[in-house]
């Protein structure tokens, strides 16, 4: 063999376990979810543009390793477990309280991003929101006021109500404490009755409706909860079909036919949550990186809807929404 031949060989063999270190050295990220993933592709673009923001792209320079509960919450532990075994860089915990707290409970040194839709020191997730003070961090997306300002809004489109139903899943005991607790309080301050029912199935959804239509709540007030916004096309038909104004945490409710949405952003809030994710890769301790709280928030209406319920959407209502359905 020729001595420019073997030089050749020598650089290409010496070259390629060099080429697949780097590449086995791409970080890993463990995304837990309480959903599935067909209907998540708006906030997983939300969190790779995160990621991107701060210099990862997903299949060059980091790896994601999903895990979705598919809404089944007893399954959460083991996912959690998983990701920790595969010792992952970071776990983004997303879709609810429940995965939040299965990957708190699973490590205490891999750095963990949540999304917390209450404020995270009450939960005892972190010390506080400037020094979270251990291994997690995260995005604070949904302030105790959000329930009163739904009210509101229902009040502004339906004329005088005085009855409000609540819709709660009792499988997410946190979530549901924290809407119960806050509509309450909201309630009370305008002179509104509440009435609570509980749904974690799709027959239960049914079962609830059959309880509206006998008893005939004025409005309908749906907890944020990462089962409803699975079932939310379930939730948006059965509302028109009962004729039965309803306000919905999220856009997609609103997208899906419901009544009308105020929250925040998920597509916005997600991009948080991969920048959070990707100031961790970089180096950053989730003890010292403050919680962000969301400041971008959505009214959305869907006037197609609100034409079937024969509600007629004051122009004032129209003119402050972030997106109007026809």
């Amino acid at each position: 063999m020729k001595r420019r031949q073997f030089m050749t060989l020598l650089a290409a063999a010496s070259a390629w376990p060099l080429a697949a270190r780097a590449q086995q050295a791409a970080p890993v990220i463990g995304f837990l979810n309480m959903q599935s993933p067909e209907a998540f592709a708006e906030p997983l673009r939300g969190f790779r543009q995160g990621l991107k923001d701060t210099g990862y792209v997903e299949g060059e320079n980091v790896a994601v390793e999903y895990r979705w509960a598919e809404n089944q919450i007893d399954r959460l532990p083991a996912l959690a477990a998983e990701l920790v075994r595969q010792q992952v860089a970071v776990i983004a915990a997303t879709g609810g309280y429940p995965p939040v707290f299965a990957a708190k409970a699973a490590t205490t040194t891999i750095p963990i991003v949540f999304l917390a839709a209450d404020d995270p020191v009450r939960l005892g997730l972190v010390a506080s929101l400037a020094r979270p003070g251990g291994n997690l961090t995260g995005i604070n997306f949904f302030a105790e006021e959000l329930a009163a300002k739904r009210l509101e809004l229902l009040r502004e489109l339906v004329p005088a109500p005085a009855r409000v139903a609540v819709l709660v899943n009792p499988a997410n005991v946190m979530g549901t404490e924290t809407t119960v607790r806050d509509v309450e309080a909201a309630a009370r301050a305008i002179g509104l009755q509440i009435q609570v029912l509980n749904a974690n199935t799709s027959r239960e959804i049914d079962a609830a409706f059959a309880t509206f239509l006998r008893e005939r709540p004025d409005v309908i007030f749906v907890g944020p909860d990462a089962f409803f916004t699975a079932r939310r096309l379930q939730l948006a038909l059965l509302a028109v079909l009962h004729r039965m104004p309803a306000i919905y945490p999220l856009r997609p409710f609103a997208e899906a036919g419901g009544l009308m949405s105020y929250g925040a952003s998920l597509t916005d809030t997600y991009r948080q949550a991969g920048v959070h994710t990707g100031r961790i890769l970089k180096g950053a301790k989730p003890a010292d990186l403050p919680v962000v709280q969301s400041t971008k928030f959505e009214l959305v209406i869907n006037a197609q809807t609100a034409r079937t319920l024969g509600l007629d959407v004051p122009p004032t209502l129209l003119a402050r929404a972030d997106e109007v359905i026809e």
